[in-house]
C-alpha cells in the first residue's frame, strides 16, 4: 500500500541535556531498513565496534526493535514496529535502547519517537445503530451516536464525519461528541422508520473510512435520554487487588417514568482488552476489575460508558482509571558479557564480566543494590546506570581452584524490599599437565557373527581434565595382528568419539574373540597419552541350516527301507540322522513329518528323528509309503532342510522288481534293472538248488506229496541291492537283523520275518514266523518239521 513507505523517513535528530541520541521513525518499517548512523552521531569509531562488541541491550526481555551494523555504524530496523501495539492511542509513543560497548564498558542511550502511519480506518462499535424518537420532539432536538474509534492517532486519526442526505436529520458534531439534530418535525404517520447512513473518515493519505447504519424509530413517546452524574469519572488502582474488586460507580438517571426511565449501563466502543480486564453492572452500573492488572504492563485505561433507556435513547460518559505501582517485581540480574574460561595468569582488576541489573517496578521500587559473597577474589564496581563491571580482585591460581561459582545477589527499595540471586560460573584455563583417562579400565564389546561392515560394536571414552585444546581428546588404534592379519582389517576407530566400528564381517567358526588397544590422546604441546584393551567376543548367529546325514541326499543313491506287515504300533522303522554345524540353541534340532503317503500310519522323534509306527499294520495300507522330513533347528529365524524317506511294507521277494517304480532318480533305471535280472538270475538258482535239496529229504522221507519239508534261512544280507541293509547303516541305534525264510509251496516266496534282535523294534513273538501246526496243515505233515529248530529260544 502507498502510505507503507519502504524508506526511513528520518525527522528529527537532537541531543538532550542527558545527551541522548533520537531518531524518528515510521511504524511497519521493513527488516534492515537504516535508522541513521550513530556511530558518527555519538562519536564512535567505527573500527572499534566489533572488538569491543558494540550491540543494542534493551531492558529485562523486552525487543530491541533495532541492531547495529558493526561494521558501519547504522543503526537498522530488526523487529517490526506497530505504535498502535506499543502505545495504543498515547499521542507520543517512544522506545529507549541503550548501545553498549565493552573493555572497558560504556553506555550510550538513545530514542526512537515512533511515527504513525494510516493503517487503520475507523470503525464503528456496531454496523448498525437503533434509536427511537417520540413523533413530538421539537425542532433542535439533539440525540447522541457514539462516536467511531480509529487506532491510529493526530491527523490519521477521525477527522470528520458524513450524514447521508434525508428530509429530517442533520449531524453536529463537537470534539468527541457525535449528535443527530431534528432539522424537521416527524409524523409516525408517514414515516415510522428511517434509516441513515453515517460515514467517518480520518485525515491520513490516502483517507480511510467507516460506516454505520442508524435506524430511528418514530414513537409516540419518552422524550428524555439517560444523564450521567458526571462527565468524566476517575479511579485509581493498585495492581495487586484482588477479581471482583468494585473500582467505581457510574451513575445515570432518566425523567421519564415506567420502562422509558429504565437505564442499562453498558461499555462504549473499548477495546477488546479492556472487556477482559473490566466488567459492568447492567443494572447498578459498578464496574468491576475480573481479571488481573499489571503496572508495568499498561498505567491507565481509559474506558467509554453508556446509558441506554428502555426504547433506546442514550448517552455517554468517559471513565479514567490509573493503576497504581506496588513491590511485586523482583530484581531480574542479567549476565550482559562474561569472559569464560579466565586465564589463570590475569592480573588484579581485569575486567571479566559485565552485569545488568532491572527491577520493572517504579520510584524507590527500582532502585536496585547489588552484591556478591566475600570468599572469591572477584567484585561488583558500579558503572553506568544499572551496570556493573565483575572485577578480579587477586591472583587465580587454577591448580588450587579451577572453578568459581559467584553468586550475585540484588534488592530493591521497596517496602516490603524484595532480592533476587544469579551465579555465575567461571573456569580457569590451565596448561596441558593432565594425560586423557579412560572411564573404564578395559572395555568389551560383543558382535554378533556376519555383522555389516561399518556397523558400530561399542564406544571407548576418556576425558582430560585440560582446557580447550590441552583437553580434546583423540583417539587412534595401536597396530598389532589379530588371527595372523593386521588389526587394522579387523576394526576402526572414529578419532573424535571413540566409537570402534566392524571393518569386516566375523565369523564365529573361525575365531570367536580377540583384543585390541586403543590410545587417546590429547592435543597439548607435548601430547599426553594413554591406553586401553578392548576384547570383542563373537557370538552365534543362526547361518548354518541342519545337515541330513541319512538317508543320504537326493541323487546320491536310492534308499528304501523295508517295514514288516507284521509291523505294531510303535516298532522302529528308521531314523534320519542330522547334524548342524551352529552352536548353542541354534545347533538343537527337531524333526517333522511334513508330507506322507498314510499321515497317521508314521510319526517320529521330535528330537531323536526315530521313525517308529503309529498304530498296526494293516492289509489296506498302501505297500509303497513315502515320507517328506523337515529337519529344523532353534534358530531365530529358524532354518531347516528336508529330505525324503521310502518305505516299503511287504514280505515278499517276488514283489521285489516292482519297487523300481519308487525310484526318483531316470537316470540310474538302467543299471537298477540290470541289477534286478542279475539278482532274479541268481535267485533263481539259488532256489532250484534249495528245492533239490528239500525234494531229497523228503523222498528220504516217504512223504510223496511234498517236495520239500520246512524252510531255509536266507542271509539277511542277500537282499535286493536298492534295499538299505538296516544292518549297520548307523541309522538306528543298534543292529537290527531279521533271519528270512523262504516257504516251499508258494510261488511267490514269500518273506517270513522270525526272529529280531532288538526286541524294542520287533518282539520275536509278532514275527510271521510259521508255527508247526500252520505247516502240517499246509503241507500235510504236524511231526517232526525242521522248522522248529527256528524257533526262538
Amino acid at each position: 500500500m502507498e502510505y507503507r513507505v519502504c524508506y526511513l523517513l528520518l525527522l528529527l535528530l537532537r541531543y538532550g541535556a542527558n545527551g541522548d541520541v533520537s531518531y524518528s521513525v515510521q511504524e511497519e518499517m521493513k527488516r534492515g531498513s537504516p535508522i541513521g548512523n550513530i556511530a558518527k552521531d555519538l562519536n564512535l569509531d567505527v573500527g572499534k565496534l566489533l572488538p569491543r562488541n558494540a550491540r543494542v541491550d534493551a531492558a529485562g526481555t523486552r525487543k530491541r526493535y533495532c541492531d547495529i551494523n558493526r561494521s558501519t555504524g547504522d543503526l537498522i530496523i530488526s523487529d517490526r514496529i506497530d505504535r498502535e501495539e506499543l502505545c495504543g492511542e498515547r499521542p507520543t509513543c517512544v522506545i529507549k535502547r541503550d548501545i553498549v560497548l565493552e573493555n572497558p564498558l560504556e553506555l550510550h542511550p538513545f530514542s526512537l519517537h515512533i511515527q504513525d502511519i494510516n493503517d487503520n480506518a475507523p470503525q464503528f462499535n456496531d454496523a448498525f445503530f437503533k434509536i427511537e424518537i417520540q413523533e413530538s420532539a421539537m425542532k433542535g432536538a439533539r440525540f447522541v451516536i457514539e462516536e467511531a474509534h480509529d487506532a491510529d492517532v493526530g491527523q490519521n486519526a477521525v477527522q470528520q464525519y458524513s450524514l447521508e442526505k434525508n428530509d429530517n436529520f442533520i449531524l453536529a458534531v463537537n470534539g468527541n461528541t457525535v449528535e443527530l439534530v431534528l432539522d424537521k418535525e416527524l409524523d409516525r404517520e408517514k414515516q415510522k422508520e428511517i434509516n441513515l447512513l453515517l460515514t467517518a473518515i480520518d485525515g491520513g493519505s490516502p483517507r480511510r473510512s467507516g460506516t454505520v447504519i442508524i435506524h430511528v424509530t418514530v414513537l409516540d413517546a419518552n422524550d428524555n435520554a439517560p444523564v450521567f452524574s458526571q462527565a468524566v469519572y476517575e479511579a485509581s488502582l493498585p495492581e495487586n487487588s484482588p477479581l471482583d474488586t468494585v473500582v467505581l460507580t457510574v451513575s445515570a438517571t432518566d425523567a421519564d417514568e415506567g420502562v422509558n426511565g429504565d437505564v442499562i449501563y453498558d461499555f462504549g466502543h473499548v477495546s477488546e482488552n479492556v472487556k477482559k480486564v473490566f466488567g459492568i453492572d447492567h443494572r447498578k452500573g459498578e464496574i468491576k476489575l475480573i481479571s488481573a492488572i499489571d503496572f508495568e504492563s499498561i498505567a491507565t485505561y481509559d474506558l467509554r460508558i453508556k446509558a441506554k433507556d428502555g426504547l433506546g435513547l442514550s448517552s455517554y460518559t468517559k471513565v479514567t482509571i490509573d493503576v497504581t505501582d506496588v513491590n511485586d517485581n523482583s530484581p531480574v540480574i542479567y549476565v550482559k558479557s562474561l569472559a569464560n574460561p579466565v586465564p589463570e595468569n590475569v592480573s588484579p582488576g581485569t575486567e571479566v564480566g559485565i552485569v545488568n541489573v532491572q527491577d520493572a517496578d517504579s520510584d524507590n521500587n527500582q532502585n536496585v543494590r547489588c552484591s556478591i559473597q566475600q570468599n572469591v577474589p572477584f567484585k561488583l564496581v558500579p558503572s553506568i546506570k544499572n551496570y556493573y563491571s565483575l572485577v578480579t580482585t587477586g591472583q587465580l591460581d587454577r591448580e588450587l581452584v579451577s572453578d568459581y561459582n559467584i553468586t550475585i545477589t540484588a534488592t530493591d527499595e521497596g517496602s516490603p524490599p524484595l532480592s533476587s540471586s544469579k551465579t555465575v560460573q567461571l573456569s580457569v584455563a590451565d596448561i596441558n599437565d593432565n594425560p586423557p583417562v579412560f572411564e573404564e579400565q578395559s572395555y568389551s564389546a560383543q558382535v554378533s557373527e556376519n555383522n555389516k561392515p561399518g556397523s558400530t560394536l561399542c564406544s571407548v571414552s576418556a576425558r582430560d581434565p585440560d582446557w580447550r585444546q590441552n583437553g580434546t581428546v583423540i583417539y587412534s588404534l595401536l597396530p598389532g595382528e589379530v588371527n595372523g592379519a593386521s588389526v587394522s582389517s579387523y576394526l576402526s576407530v572414529n578419532g573424535d568419539t571413540g566409537v570402534i566400528h566392524a571393518v569386516r564381517s566375523f565369523d564365529y567358526e573361525q575365531f570367536r574373540s580377540f583384543k585390541v588397544h586403543i590410545m587417546a590422546r590429547d592435543n597439548g604441546s607435548p601430547p599426553l597419552s594413554s591406553n586401553v584393551t578392548v576384547s570383542v567376543f563373537i557370538s552365534d548367529v543362526n547361518d548354518n541350516s541342519p545337515q541330513i546325514l541319512y538317508p543320504a541326499p537326493e541323487g546320491s543313491s536310492f534308499m528304501t527301507e523295508l517295514v514288516p506287515k507284521a509291523a505294531h504300533g510303535g516298532s522302529l522303522v528308521s531314523k534320519v540322522i542330522a547334524v548342524d554345524a551352529d552352536s548353542g540353541q541354534n545347533a538343537w534340532l527337531s524333526y517333522h513329518i511334513v508330507k506322507a503317503t498314510d499321515p497317521g500310519l508314521f510319526t517320529i522323534g521330535l528330537h531323536s528323528g526315530e521313525i517308529r509306527t503309529q498304530r498296526d499294520i494293516s492289509e489296506s495300507d498302501s505297500m509303497k509309503q513315502n515320507l517328506i522330513v523337515a529337519v529344523k533347528d532353534n534358530g531365530q529365524p529358524s532354518l531347516s532342510a528336508t529330505c525324503a524317506m521310502y518305505l516299503l511294507i511287504s514280505d515278499n521277494l517276488a514283489e521285489v522288481p516292482e519297487l523300481k517304480d519308487i525310484s526318483y532318480d531316470e537316470k540310474n533305471s538302467k543299471l537298477t534293472s540290470y541289477l534286478i535280472i542279475a539278482l532274479v538270475s541268481v535267485s533263481t538258482f539259488f532256489l532250484t538248488f534249495i528245492i533239490i535239496i528239500l525234494g531229497v529229504r523228503f523222498c528220504r522221507r516217504r512223504k510223496p506229496r511234498l517236495l520239500f519239508d520246512g524252510a531255509v534261512a536266507i542271509p539277511g544280507a542277500y537282499l535286493p541291492p536298492n534295499y538299505a541293509d538296516v544292518d549297520g547303516t548307523g541309522t538306528l541305534r543298534s543292529a537290527y537283523n531279521y533271519d528270512a525264510y523262504l516257504t516251499t509251496g508258494s510261488r511267490t516266496s514269500d518273506f517270513k520275518f522270525v526272529s529280531s534282535y532288538n526286541d524294542n523294534t520287533l518282539p520275536a513273538d509278532q514275527t510271521l514266523k510259521k508255527s508247526a501246526t500252520e505247516f502240517s496243515d499246509a503241507f500235510g505233515c504236524c511231526d517232526d518239521s525242521p522248522e522248529d529248530s527256528h524257533k526262538p529260544d
